[in-house]
């Protein structure tokens, strides 16, 4: 249903300084494997098989993890550590991987904008690799597919409760539930990190898309916030106001790995799970 995914990956990771100066955030691992990999499998376990990564120059170790290392492989050829590849050769052979170069970073909006040219018509799937998702059933990006196939000229947008203290984080959407089918909402509009005094729902917009290539024109269309910024929550909302854009509670837990406090709570999360 859905071929492509895009993962906009040329933030600079100033939280994780000084080890972003050299080393990006999403290659920082969670146990032994980086969290890129844990958002491309899920993207591949959904069924994407284009991943497009929106890079800069500063970040090619991100393209340079992907690709093969004969020298090492030898080393390791005859042990078991080789298997520790297989997630990598994994993606490599089934996947098409695609690098775009963003020389400027402004905004969510911007970065998504630049896959256009690879994906043109078709709908996709964004993940944001800091919210780090695990499931013990269908990851979140499958349940969203689910909801797709029933609502194919809608983009979705997964959501989470979070704390009233939380919401000046995230974005927030004012949507009324569907009733036939429970954790799904009919998104009016979307407020980007509000003050929680003002705040229409406590439901926060989580790093996992599936956009309809509408969303293209409206990004083209959307002049920069006050930051200089293209926000994806402006050309979200004015296909919300056309009634096209579904929200989804989904089932699951989220790790935001975009802090420090959050990346090591993804160790222990998943070191847990493997000792259980």
């Amino acid at each position: 249903m859905i071929k492509y995914c895009l993962f906009p990956v040329a933030g600079f990771g100033t939280r994780f300084l000084p080890v972003t100066k050299t080393v990006p955030k999403e290659l920082l691992p969670i146990i032994e494997k980086p969290l890129i990999q844990y958002s491309v499998d899920e993207a591949h376990e959904a069924g994407a098989t284009d991943m497009i990564f929106v890079i800069n120059e500063y970040k090619l170790a991100i393209k340079k993890y992907f690709e093969p290392f004969p020298y090492l492989e030898s080393l390791i050829n005859s042990s078991p550590k080789i298997n520790k590849l297989d997630c990598i050769k994994n993606i490599t052979k089934n996947c098409n991987l695609n690098f775009i170069n963003q020389t400027e970073m402004l905004g969510l909006g911007h970065a998504i904008y630049q896959g256009k040219r690879l994906i043109g018509s078709h709908p996709f799937a964004v993940i944001l690799p800091d919210d780090l998702c695990h499931n013990r059933g269908d990851s979140v990006l499958k349940q969203m597919l689910e909801i797709y196939t029933m609502n194919m000229d809608k983009c979705i947008v997964a959501v989470e409760e979070v704390e009233s203290n939380e919401v000046a984080k995230y974005g927030i959407i004012d949507a009324k539930p569907i009733h036939e089918h429970p954790n799904l909402y009919r998104v009016s509009t979307m407020i980007e990190k509000p003050d929680p005094s003002i705040s229409p729902s406590n439901l926060a917009i989580i790093g996992r898309y599936i956009l309809t290539p509408a969303i293209f024109d409206e990004l083209s269309n959307l002049s920069p916030d006050h930051n200089g910024e293209i926000q994806i929550t402006g050309a979200l909302n004015i296909l919300a106001g056309q009634g096209k854009v579904l929200a989804y509670k989904f089932s699951g837990t989220r790790i935001d790995c975009g802090t420090v406090n959050g990346f090591v709570k993804a160790n222990n999360f998943f070191e847990k799970l493997e000792q259980s």
